[in-house]
């Protein structure tokens, strides 16, 4: 097993008592106060403790004669390599990112192990089973990356709340409390009338300034000045609202300002977790905060991570499950709001738009546990014939919850299981290497110890065990652009890249492209090859409107409290409302091969990317695919 949260707890479960006799189960997470209303393995006094090693106990408590093995640690770690997991019968995923997904289906490929997926996301889920050899792959159907944002809209013209979260949690979050060598399009004038010539760093704080002091400077300088600043251009705002410039003054009276936090000492104490919300009286997070409150939070959070976390500051990067942090977030993104003429939302909200939260359903967890053993016993007994894909919908479809689907074959232009060339669009002449490993290889291809090469020379390498020469040498090629390597990269080219720690390795054909669209292509780089032509994509419940399901969110790639879900583009995947047309007068697995099933409008399909799954719409006409006998 891999993974001990929501779905994992009522798996390791339903495993002990389905008789299965020797478990390994790793999780590098600890337990969290909100893991407690559906992870039933955990109690109270468990939190801060590991999560695998206290299932391991809590089930060994009712079923004693089993053995379990606990792993707190990453999956990603050198330890689970191939060989590991080549002492398994079958790989069960419960994990919550794509990108740990996606490294458990390679080293499952590399060692010829049967892989079962699961995800659930509200009242929906599904379990995919992968076989090589028999069955698709996890990645024959391409994984999208989370949806982004053109750095020009979020610095300068948001149109949406999402916008300002974005900038508050990636830009002035980082700016002010991550790794300041980390670069950042957060740019601040310091146009308050300075007679310096010298160019200023307002985010700098002076030898001079007290907490306080360094507040109220960057609340007016991002929310004042840099506003003015923006507003100059009058080019930028003939068809478009213009903002209002918002300092401290017209907000909050001085004396208000000087009382702002006089209330930590009654609500703060060591037991519980800093808070701005406490320490300025706030409780309901459910409220939209006015703009002055939002202003109080925003300088007593200030306050705090200066205060009380100081030495994690140029360390700190945003992270739902941090009060302080989401707190923050929320006020700067709700007064940046105010300015823009964009609703405000509140701290319950921001936190699911900021953490992309959708809230899980234990009953689905369990639901799906179930079915993965299921699917577990039929691999265990070579029963490959009878494994099935199976969905769990919200509203009955059919008379049918459970959906139960063969599995397809695999994609022949899968770069993952069947090595085929992918096809790189870049501008070779201003992308550098840095780019190509950043955005292509670790991003899109998941690879985590990557291995370039052209030919025969090694370009690029990662390893702990490189000589500080070689290691050097390679550094300096990340900043070089392509065509300006040693060995020069441009159009015709073909790399290799590989990553022994998965044992994949794919070819990548280079071809040069001048322009890109900033919006459409922010990367500036375009892989093709084993992707269906992407098309824009939303998360839904059972065909519904995001609005009703998740307030607010419906722009930003969603969460649960398990895991991240996705949008998922998949062109040549069979589309559940096929099979939901025609199940009427046939069973759902006979429909599968119809060879007009890809001509029913409106169709909607499900596909897991996380411990979550998603329903989508709209998507283009491809290739079908063949049932497997």
């Amino acid at each position: 097993m891999v993974g001990a949260g929501g779905i994992g707890c009522e798996l390791l479960k339903t495993l002990a008592l389905s008789g299965f006799q020797d478990v390994h189960i790793i999780d590098m997470d600890t337990i969290e106060v909100s893991n407690l209303n559906r992870q039933f393995l955990f109690r109270q006094s468990h939190v801060g403790q590991s999560k695998a090693k206290v299932a391991r106990d809590a089930v060994l408590k009712f079923m004693p004669q089993i053995n379990i093995t606990p792993y707190h640690a990453n999956v990603k770690d050198p330890g689970f390599n191939v060989d590991f997991f080549k002492q398994f019968n079958v790989v069960l995923n419960g994990l919550d990112n794509l990108d740990a997904r996606r490294h458990v289906n390679r080293l499952c490929l590399a060692a010829e192990v049967p892989l079962i997926e699961s995800g659930t996301t509200g009242f929906l889920g599904q379990v995919t089973v992968h076989i090589k050899g028999r069955t698709e792959c996890y990645e024959c159907q391409p994984k999208p990356t989370p949806k982004t944002y053109p750095v020009c809209t979020i610095t300068s013209t948001p149109s949406k709340f999402v916008h300002c979260i974005v900038w508050a949690k990636d830009l002035l979050f980082a700016k002010l409390f991550g790794d300041k060598k980390q670069e950042n399009d957060l740019f601040v004038s310091a146009g308050d009338g300075s007679d310096s010539e010298k160019p200023t760093d307002i985010f700098e704080r002076g030898s001079d300034e007290d907490h306080e002091q360094y507040g109220r400077k960057i609340y007016n300088h991002v929310f004042g000045y840099s506003i003015e600043v923006a507003l100059a251009n009058e080019e930028t705002w003939k068809s478009r609202r213009r903002p209002n410039p918002i300092f401290l003054k017209d907000v909050l009276p001085e004396r208000l300002i000087l009382q702002n936090g006089n209330l930590e000492k009654n609500f703060l104490t060591e037991d519980l977790p800093l808070s701005a919300m406490s320490s300025v009286g706030l409780s309901n997070p459910q409220d939209v905060w006015s703009l002055a409150d939002n202003s109080r939070i925003f300088l007593e959070a200030l306050r705090l991570f200066f205060g009380r976390r100081e030495k994690e500051i140029g360390n700190l990067t945003f992270d739902k499950d941090d009060q302080l942090a989401v707190e923050f977030v929320t006020s700067a993104a709700n007064i940046r709001a105010s300015s823009f003429g964009i609703s405000l939302h509140s701290l319950f909200d921001a936190k699911g738009i900021a953490g992309n939260i959708v809230h899980a359903v234990a009953t689905t967890n369990a639901i799906i546990a179930g079915l993965i053993v299921i699917e577990a016993i039929k691999v265990l007994q070579a029963d490959f014939q009878n494994c099935r894909m199976t969905y769990c919908l919200e509203h009955p479809a059919r008379k049918m919850l459970l959906m139960p689907v063969e599995p397809f074959e695999a994609n022949k232009s899968c770069y993952v299981c069947s090595e085929t060339p992918l096809l790189l669009e870049v501008n070779t002449r201003t992308s550098t290497l840095r780019d190509f490993v950043d955005r292509i290889v670790k991003n899109k291809l998941g690879m985590s110890f990557p291995l370039i090469m052209q030919g025969a020379t090694l370009i690029f390498e990662v390893g702990d065990d490189l000589e500080e020469d070689v290691a050097a040498n390679y550094a300096l090629n990340l900043d070089k652009v392509l065509v300006e390597l040693p060995t020069p990269v441009s159009s015709g080219t073909m790399l290799t890249v590989e990553d022994l720690q998965q044992e994949l390795s794919c070819h990548i054909n280079i071809k040069h492209r001048e322009e890109f669209d900033e919006d459409k292509e922010p990367d500036k780089m375009v892989l093709l090859g084993w992707t269906a032509r992407e098309k824009e994509s939303q998360v839904v419940s059972n065909g519904n409107s995001t609005s009703a399901a998740v307030p607010a969110a419906a722009e930003a790639t969603m969460k649960s409290e398990e895991a991240e879900v996705n949008a998922e583009i998949s062109g040549t995947k069979r589309k559940l409302s096929e099979i939901l047309e025609a199940t009427e007068n046939q069973e759902a697995s006979q429909i599968l091969s119809r060879p007009d099933a890809d001509n029913f409008k409106n169709s909607h399909e499900l596909e897991d990317d996380d411990d979550d799954l998603v329903v989508l719409d709209n998507y283009p006409e491809t290739s079908k695919k063949q049932r497997l006998h």
